[in-house]
């Protein structure tokens, strides 16, 4: 008994030493670091093949070579614009508020997001109608579909997806397709030979065409990105699948929200998916063309910028997008989202805003996708509610929807969640609309989606069991891992 408590020991000092030198060997934030530690130190051996999968970094080339693709068909327009910006003539005075102004001078400087004016937006909210749009769309394809999905999957919508994509491969259309092969689960690159066959291309995002599953959970493509002929463009929270329609009897109804854009903004578009196909093939590269870039005489109102995030940036873009909007509001801030775990500076933006006297409501899910995030999605949602924040719990199905509106004037639709893992680990991208017409139609979806909510209270929390308020602290001080 005494050798087998010398083992115990030595074994438990060998897994404190690795555990130390297997954190700090990478560079990462404070709060990310103590979790790691916490994982590794008292799950021996399982701490690290959870590391192994969800903590290791992505390699330093894979960044440089997302960092040093050219932002095709824009760079000089983001010359130009800064220029604009600091002669005061690409925001005048009666066409934008002075937040908006300030904000697409926070995207330039940091993302290089140019503005695009007088665009047409068309809102999604459910994903039979989003699917039917883009489909009728596709079908009216000539030169080229770019397709970029966190999650491709091998079933009925799919495949009807998959089909039609050759259809048009085998028109002579351009057919380019990003999967995320961890996103994709169950669809391997075989799901993609015909479309091959008929001259089309599918590439796994930083992934393998083998068919073995990638089991690395950071660093993923989580971007949605459908552009068709250079005009139109759709970006949003659906992804490729059955669920996605309320055909999974686990979730249910599946509200999300999707935009389709016709307008200069797709010019945006286009490079950030040239940008990503070109960091991912190794060959055959993506060159410019003008049939890629056509400039629209847009009849709509809307002006956007589309801002991309990921471990490739220094800077959490959208991030910093999303607490600019908080910081300026006057009036009311209305957020969706299926995870809630924002850092101290997101934390702290919602609370002052609503010690402030600004009304802040945040809808978060009735139920978990994945269990420990959704345990600290209720620790934080507990957290606002002190600060004087309104939570919502959608009763009606499954809320994936990620959207941010601001005093009816200025609102947010993309793939990224109010979460570490959107913010720092994954590639993400939204869209950012300066428009009263679009930001109040959203107003309108988040209060009709209200009307399907139970607003949680203090009692709500109080009432919870003991071991569930555990789980909810345990899962907030992994947080900045999840």
């Amino acid at each position: 008994m005494e050798l087998v408590g010398w083992i115990v020991r030595v074994v438990w000092l060998l897994n404190i030493f690795a555990a130390i030198f297997t954190v700090f060997k990478e560079k990462r934030e404070i709060s990310a670091t103590w979790a790691w530690l916490l994982v590794l130190s008292f799950l021996p051996i399982i701490g690290f093949i959870l590391y192994l999968f969800v903590g290791k970094k992505l390699s330093q080339d894979k960044i440089y070579d997302i960092k040093t693709q050219e932002r095709m068909g824009i760079e000089q327009l983001v010359s130009l614009q800064k220029e604009q910006w600091r002669e005061k003539e690409l925001l005048p005075a009666d066409e934008i508020t002075d937040t908006a102004r300030e904000m697409v001078h926070l995207f330039l400087e940091t993302d290089n997001a140019i503005l695009t004016k007088h665009n047409q937006v068309e809102v999604f909210d459910d994903g039979h109608a989003k699917f039917k749009a883009l489909f009728d769309d596709i079908r009216t394809a000539e030169n080229h579909v770019h397709v970029e999905y966190y999650t491709f999957y091998n079933d009925r919508i799919g495949n009807e997806l998959r089909n039609l994509l050759e259809e048009k491969a085998a028109e002579g259309v351009e057919v380019r397709v990003i999967y995320d092969s961890f996103g994709s689960r169950g669809t391997t690159h075989k799901f993609f030979a015909r479309l091959e066959d008929l001259g089309g291309r599918a590439e796994p995002f930083f992934g393998s065409r083998r068919s073995f599953p990638n089991f690395r959970l950071n660093y993923r493509d989580h971007r949605k990105l459908v552009i068709i002929d250079g005009h139109i463009g759709y970006i949003g929270g659906f992804n490729v699948g059955d669920q996605y329609l309320g055909r999974s009897p686990k979730f249910g109804y599946w509200r999300d929200t999707h935009i389709k854009v016709t307008g200069n903004a797709v010019i945006a578009m286009q490079s950030r998916f040239f940008m990503d196909w070109n960091a991912t093939v190794k060959e055959q590269h993506i060159s410019y063309k003008e049939d890629y870039f056509p400039l629209a005489a847009g009849q709509g109102k809307t002006s956007i910028q589309i801002v991309s995030s990921g471990p490739d940036s220094e800077v959490e873009n959208i991030k910093l997008g999303y607490i600019k909007m908080i910081n300026n509001a006057t009036d009311y801030v209305l957020i969706q989202t299926p995870y809630l775990i924002p850092d101290d500076s997101l934390l702290e933006a919602l609370s002052i805003a609503a010690f402030s006297g600004i009304k802040v409501k945040v809808m978060i899910p009735s139920m978990p996708d994945h269990a420990f995030v959704y345990r600290a999605t209720q620790f934080y949602a507990k957290s606002l509610l002190d600060a004087g924040v309104e939570i919502y719990k959608y009763n009606k199905g499954f809320l994936h929807s990620k959207t941010l509106v601001v005093d009816g004037k200025i609102a947010a639709v993309g793939s990224a969640n109010m979460d570490y893992r959107s913010f720092k680990l994954n590639f993400e991208a939204n869209a950012f609309m300066y428009d009263e017409g679009v930001s109040k139609q959203l107003v309108k979806i988040f209060e009709k989606d209200e009307k399907e909510c139970t607003r949680l209270t203090p009692e709500y929390f109080e009432q919870q069991s003991l071991w569930l308020k555990f789980k909810q602290y345990f899962s907030r001080l992994l947080s900045p891992i999840l």
